[in-house]
């Protein structure tokens, strides 16, 4: 069992911050640019949040999202439905859906299925949501940047990007102090694949999610909006400690396009992610780190 030690963690999120925001705004011509403030104009939802909702009832709780005001969804599954329906059912309610989560054996097993049903939704990315528990070496990485690359290549002639979204497992410390996002990261190609950051996974591991974004930049269009408790819990958006603003001020530099709320167990199904939704519109940020990418 990995353990995990705050202090140090901290002290390594600290240093890789600060190293590499001297780096990206030394490497600009206009240095640091001039704040401008901001608001998720946007605001999405990752649909696991509600999976008992939408198995019970898909068409209602679609609704209650996009009356809330909700525009964008991310679907983990499609409960039965086809991708026409989907679709229409969307259209209907003034919704699109910009990626899906999809596993990495569908990708393994029929690329051109996924491809075709993103491509009928009206969806950008195809989004490998985690890896199977027994494929997580350093060797297991290197052949997952290799699927991606070659899944890239094949989905970008139909319009459609492959992305990867984090846990915090891919944040382990490995055999010689690699990582296996470093790998991912480092070893897929820009122009094929990019990230979706889960704010809370990274929180969780101990990393700050700034660093990618400035190592990386314009290949992080999505991320997963969750808070912490200082007690470690997963609650919802303006409940915990998650300074969101901060996060948020790195737009430009990471590329972020999509905002989804997720919480995989709400306590209250709905009116949890309507509270998610109401923190997040009311949000203002300043878009600090303006660096061409």
């Amino acid at each position: 069992m990995r353990k995990r030690f705050q202090s140090s963690h901290q002290t390594r999120r600290d240093f890789l911050k600060q190293a590499a925001v001297s780096a990206a705004i030394a490497a600009s011509p206009f240095g640091s640019s001039v704040a401008q403030l901001r608001s998720v104009d946007q605001i999405g939802l990752q649909l696991y949040s509600l999976r008992r909702e939408m198995a019970a009832d898909f068409e209602g709780t679609l609704a209650q999202l996009a009356e809330i005001g909700f525009t964008e969804m991310e679907f983990a599954g499609y409960h039965g439905r086809t991708a026409a329906e989907v679709r229409r059912i969307l259209d209907g309610f003034g919704l699109r859906s910009p990626a899906a989560h999809i596993p990495m054996t569908a990708i393994r097993q029929d690329l051109e299925r996924e491809i075709e049903i993103a491509a009928t939704i009206g969806q950008d990315y195809i989004v490998v949501p985690s890896l199977p528990a027994d494929e997580r070496s350093l060797d297991d990485y290197q052949r997952h940047a290799e699927t991606l690359n070659r899944a890239g290549e094949r989905a970008k002639d139909s319009g459609v990007t492959m992305a990867y979204h984090n846990h915090d497992y891919e944040f382990d410390i490995q055999e010689g102090g690699r990582i296996g996002y470093d790998i991912l990261t480092s070893q897929t190609d820009p122009d094929l694949v990019v990230f979706e950051m889960d704010l809370f996974w990274a929180e969780e591991a101990g990393y700050d999610a700034t660093f990618y974004f400035l190592k990386y930049p314009g290949r992080y269009p999505m991320l997963h909006v969750k808070d912490r408790s200082g007690a470690g819990e997963m609650v919802d958006v303006g409940r915990g400690y998650i300074d969101f603003e901060e996060l948020f001020s790195f737009a430009s530099k990471g590329g972020f396009r999509h905002y989804f709320i997720e919480h995989d167990n709400p306590s209250d199904g709905v009116n949890s992610i309507a509270y998610s939704y109401n923190s997040l519109r009311e949000l203002r940020f300043n878009s600090t780190y303006e660096l061409p990418y």
